[in-house]
């Protein structure tokens, strides 16, 4: 069934207010998805704050043009597509689609949109498999920890080596301290 003139101008006006938005945009294949599952995947990135739209390319190329996004060639878009958007994190939807991608073949990443440039499918890819900025944090959390927690533990007691460690510098302060001549008293 056609789209009417105003149905196009809606789809476009809502095309654009996501690619705004959107920290990052992934175009991906979905045909063949079952109707529950194609449920299931647009969960999954609702929770990571992200969301899929289905539009005509045409649409999508106006609606990229009216934002200033870079123009998408015929070969980066083969087939019907999906727009994934990331509101959030510019790593959650290309991600959550790469995990899902894993049970479900039909779902591909074919490229996308990063920091105003044109993606690759390889790109898309390599997007959707970097850590997360809270797992990257945790990581540096471990990483700085580490050496911390092994210094910690050959201390008998954190707190008594660092009393003992304050101590011992004040003791050397003091002594290396030069005596202030008293003032004669009149």
């Amino acid at each position: 069934m056609a789209l009417t003139r105003q149905q196009k101008e809606a789809q476009i006006a809502d095309l654009q207010e996501k690619l705004t938005k959107a920290s990052s945009v992934v175009f991906a294949h979905y045909i063949g998805l079952s109707v529950g599952n194609l449920t299931k995947l647009r969960a999954n990135l609702r929770k990571e704050q992200a969301e899929m739209k289905v539009a005509k390319k045409s649409l999508i190329r106006i609606a990229m043009k009216q934002v200033k996004a870079p123009e998408i060639s015929d070969e980066l878009l083969p087939g019907p597509v999906a727009c994934i958007f990331s509101m959030g994190e510019p790593t959650s939807g290309p991600s959550v689609a790469h995990k899902f991608s894993k049970d479900h073949a039909q779902v591909k990443l074919i490229g996308g949109i990063f920091l105003g440039k044109l993606l690759s499918s390889g790109e898309a890819l390599s997007l959707a498999t970097i850590p997360s900025r809270l797992e990257l944090l945790a990581l540096f959390m471990s990483m700085c920890n580490g050496p911390l927690t092994q210094f910690m533990s050959a201390c008998s007691s954190p707190l008594s080596g660092f009393a003992r460690a304050v101590s011992e510098l004040a003791k050397q302060r003091a002594s290396s301290a030069s005596p202030v001549p008293s003032q004669p008293q009149p």
